[in-house]
């Protein structure tokens, strides 16, 4: 089961929206809820706990105050504390922390410091994310207005000391950024990551089912009125082609230290030759970037996660427009 925001309901109606959600599901090997610290209830806690809730994520973001600040969180220090005492307190088959890297004035000790802290809570989960500048944001205007800048060489540092800090702690890095105590890598995550199936309910949900791929009208309003018109609510939808399953598996399967198996991909994918992506495999394999094992398994190195998102692209290339 995916993940929501719900914490600006009370805990009888979180009760009620829960009841609602096993009624459809059933018993789920992994039920995943987001937190904000700043609105976290031990009420609401027992509630999820009671409802058979099995996971918890909590956007910590950063340790320190001044990143808080800088990122625009609504949450306190104080406040990531006193939450993840009460996640701990009421009992969580698995916990995680999100973090995030490259705050403008962030240097390489501050992300240290942030990873070192997240390690002394011991949480089962960590994801590490690189900054990023979303329109219509206060970060990304002052990204425009050139007071504050992106730096790729600094990125890659603090990938590399992400990796150094949490291997020795204990975590094994199971995708770019996530990592996971044995057994407690996120079902969901990697269920989307091979380009299965997931619903999405509710306004700005995401879902990709039945050979669809679409979203949900963020405006809840909208959403609602649409809803008791009975239309479906989505602000776009997107025919699921092989050939576009295909790459998009192979694109976020690389994501993932465990790579791809290319046996598998023709299984599923029998139709979608895969001629057009051997040459840069082979050229990532003479530089060092990936790894080939038993079945054509292909994992990215270390050096080649530090490329990624640039192996992502070289692999839409291989496939000419249609």
């Amino acid at each position: 089961m995916g993940r929501g925001d719900a914490w600006i309901l009370s805990a009888k109606d979180l009760e009620s929206l829960g009841g609602l959600v096993k009624r459809f599901t059933g018993q789920v090997p992994e039920w995943s809820v987001e937190m904000a610290p700043g609105s976290i209830k031990e009420d609401k806690l027992k509630v999820l706990k009671d409802l058979g809730v099995t996971r918890i994520s909590m956007g910590v973001q950063s340790f320190k105050e001044i990143f808080l600040d800088a990122l625009g969180r609504q949450h306190s220090l104080k406040q990531v504390y006193r939450a993840y005492d009460l996640v701990q307190k009421v009992g969580f088959s698995s916990v995680n922390l999100d973090l995030i890297f490259s705050i403008p004035g962030q240097t390489a000790k501050d992300w240290e410091e942030d990873l070192k802290e997240a390690v002394r809570l011991a949480p089962d989960h960590l994801s590490t994310y690189c900054l990023t500048f979303e329109e219509d944001t206060a970060l990304y205007v002052k990204l425009s207005d050139g007071k504050v800048s992106i730096d790729e060489e600094k990125d890659v540092a603090f990938y590399q000391k992400s990796w150094e800090v949490l291997a020795e702690a204990g975590y094994g890095q199971y995708e770019i950024s996530n990592y996971a105590r044995e057994g407690h890598e996120c079902l969901h995550n990697i269920n989307t990551w091979q380009m299965y199936e997931w619903i999405g309910v509710g306004p700005s949900a995401s879902e990709q089912f039945k050979g669809w791929r679409s979203s949900n009208v963020s405006d809840e309003a909208q959403w609602f009125l649409e809803l008791k018109e009975g239309k479906r609510s989505q602000s776009d939808r997107i025919l699921l082609e092989d050939r576009l399953l295909f790459e998009d598996a192979l694109i976020f399967g690389l994501r993932m230290n465990r790579g791809i198996c290319l046996q598998e991909l023709k299984e599923r994918f029998p139709e979608i030759p895969v001629a057009p992506v051997l040459p840069l495999f082979d050229s990532l394999i003479a530089e060092g970037k990936m790894t080939k094992g038993v079945n054509d398994r292909l994992c990215l190195t270390a050096e080649g996660r530090l490329v990624v998102d640039a192996v992502g692209t070289e692999l839409l290339h291989c496939f000419p427009v249609e």
